[in-house]
This record gives structure tokens, C-alpha cells and sequence, in this order.
């Protein structure tokens, strides 16, 4: 008799490199003193700085009780500075400071090498297509 099992779901493989690509990212970001969560939300103010407390904690994957925590301590180590909004000064803006710049530059090409490790069995193309089939599941559920 033939087995036939299922191939694992896209779901559980999606969570599958997520967690081993966070896993890899925290052991890089270590020396830093900071998380794979930290660094992403550095690199999400890099590509928008300026952003809300909210709009920061969606756009880094982190829910909203949890960005207060994480950018109290990305201000206590001075990659990060709050200050009111002009448009709205009830509202605080986090951006990016010049340490954190610094750090994102340190950090740019071992990051680099850990994102070309991991497709580094894949044809250019393949890359491509990685990256749109990706970004194509992310749309769809956004």
C-alpha cells in the first residue's frame, strides 16, 4: 500500500521560516543588545520614519501593548527619539536616530547574507517569484 500523506500547509511552512529566519536574526542582532523584533522595527522607521506608535507596532508585526515596551527601550539606548506631531500634538512621532542609522549600517550586510543564505538554492527568478508569491499571500490577508 502507497502513502499518500498531505504535504505540510503553506501555513505551517510560512511559520516554519519565520521562526528559524527570527531565530537567526536574534542570534545576529545579539551583539547589539537588541532583538530580531527591535531590528525590525528599526528597519521599518529607516524605510518611514516619523511613524505613530500604532502604525509602527502594525508595520513591525508587533501588537500595540507590546511597541510601548520595545520603543522605551530603542529610546533608552538612543536608536530611537519621540516627539509630538505637528499636525496633531496629541500624538507622538518615533524616528530613527543617528545611532540607530549607525546600527542599521552595521547590521546591513550580515542581514544581507542571512536573506541570500536562505534562498541561496533559488534561480534569480525563482528569487522573483519568491517575492511576489509572498508579498501576493500578504495582500490577500491584509
Amino acid at each position: 500500500m502507497v502513502s499518500t500523506k498531505a504535504p505540510p500547509s503553506l501555513l505551517y511552512m510560512v511559520k516554519q521560516v519565520e521562526l528559524v529566519v527570527r531565530s537567526h536574526l536574534d542570534e545576529l542582532v545579539r551583539p547589539a543588545g537588541i532583538t530580531a523584533l527591535q531590528y525590525t522595527s528599526l528597519t521599518v522607521l529607516e524605510r518611514h520614519d516619523g511613524l505613530s506608535a500604532a502604525q509602527l507596532a502594525r508595520d513591525s508585526f508587533v501588537t500595540a501593548q507590546s511597541i510601548a515596551d520595545l520603543v522605551r527601550s530603542l529610546e533608552n539606548r538612543g536608536l530611537v527619539r519621540r516627539e509630538r506631531n505637528p499636525r496633531n500634538r496629541r500624538e507622538l512621532l518615533i524616528l530613527l536616530t543617528d545611532t540607530g542609522r549607525e546600527l542599521l549600517d552595521r547590521f546591513s550586510e550580515p542581514v544581507r547574507e542571512l536573506e541570500q543564505r536562505m534562498i541561496r538554492d533559488l534561480t534569480s527568478h525563482q528569487a522573483d517569484q519568491f517575492r511576489q508569491s509572498l508579498s501576493t499571500a500578504w495582500h490577500a490577508l491584509s
